[in-house]
């Protein structure tokens, strides 16, 4: 006896690939394999995890380090530790954006029944329209969890931003259900300029501020408020707004404190 309920239509599945005129530079295997080197540290035997021969292998690496504004690997020889292949917190930046953008497509497919029909193209649209994200926050920062402190009614997470620097964010704890966050985690951190201190002194230690040294990049003047650039000791530039009396002890080039508190964080997470 036939079945009176309708056939649910398959579920769709998604991919990302960047092009430029002379092919495709990102997709999933090459980001496979970044992954892959991060992991184990050697382009060999990050190859047959993906897996591809170690030539396609050195072959798509220098497709995407000939792309890249900035080195992908930092490769190291010979020594007591034998040699190896290391990401750089560029390329580590680079992955997560890809699976960010790869997730955010496959959450779009996931609101859909099946396979879309062409009565589906205005509400795929709409929908389309509704999941993009714009942020007005000028920091946004990748990073992953190192680990959650439960404070009894707010939860500290801290987050590594790469080459030293690491940061908290004070959440709730129903916050932190939600999100599912557990070590490890790739997320973003979101900080608005306005509320990043600049100081040419060291702040105070305080538990519900953050702070991290670094050197004014540039200073961009407006009427009231200033706008500062801070690149950190780890090479991430944090941006800061100052009023204009504030910014007359500063000069590009000095080193300063940015600080900001706990809870100006705001985390965002594509799972």
């Amino acid at each position: 006896m036939a079945s009176s309920r309708r056939a649910a239509r398959p579920a769709l599945k998604g991919s990302i690939s960047l092009q430029t005129p002379l092919g495709a530079v990102l997709s999933d295997s090459r980001i496979r394999l970044l992954e892959a080197i991060d992991r184990v540290g050697s382009l060999n035997r990050a190859a047959r995890e993906v897996p591809l021969s170690y030539k396609a292998a050195w072959d798509a690496l220098d497709t995407m380090n000939q792309h890249a504004p900035e080195p992908l690997v930092v490769r190291a020889t010979g020594g007591a530790g034998g040699g190896g292949t290391r990401l750089t917190d560029y390329a580590r930046q680079l992955v997560a954006l890809y699976r960010a953008m790869e997730s955010s497509q496959q959450d779009i497919l996931n609101r859909l029944p099946g396979v879309p029909t062409e009565g589906d193209a205005p509400a795929l649209r709409t929908l389309i329209r509704r999941m993009s994200m714009r942020t007005s926050a000028r920091n946004q920062l990748a990073c992953h969890v190192l680990d959650l402190t439960d404070r009894g009614g707010l939860v500290d997470v801290r987050l590594d931003l790469g080459q030293g620097d690491a940061i908290v964010a004070t959440i709730t704890p129903t916050s932190a259900q939600a999100m599912e966050l557990r070590p490890g985690d790739e997320l973003y951190a979101l900080i608005k300029a306005p509320w990043v201190q600049v100081s040419l002194r060291a702040p105070r230690r305080q538990a519900s501020r953050n702070r991290l040294s670094g050197q004014l990049v540039s200073l961009q003047p407006r009427r009231t408020h200033t706008g500062c650039t801070v690149a950190l000791t780890g090479g991430l530039r944090l941006e800061a707004t100052v009023p204009n009396e504030e910014a007359t002890a500063l000069a590009p080039g000095d080193p300063v404190w940015a600080s900001f508190a706990t809870d100006s964080a705001v985390l965002v997470t594509f799972r």
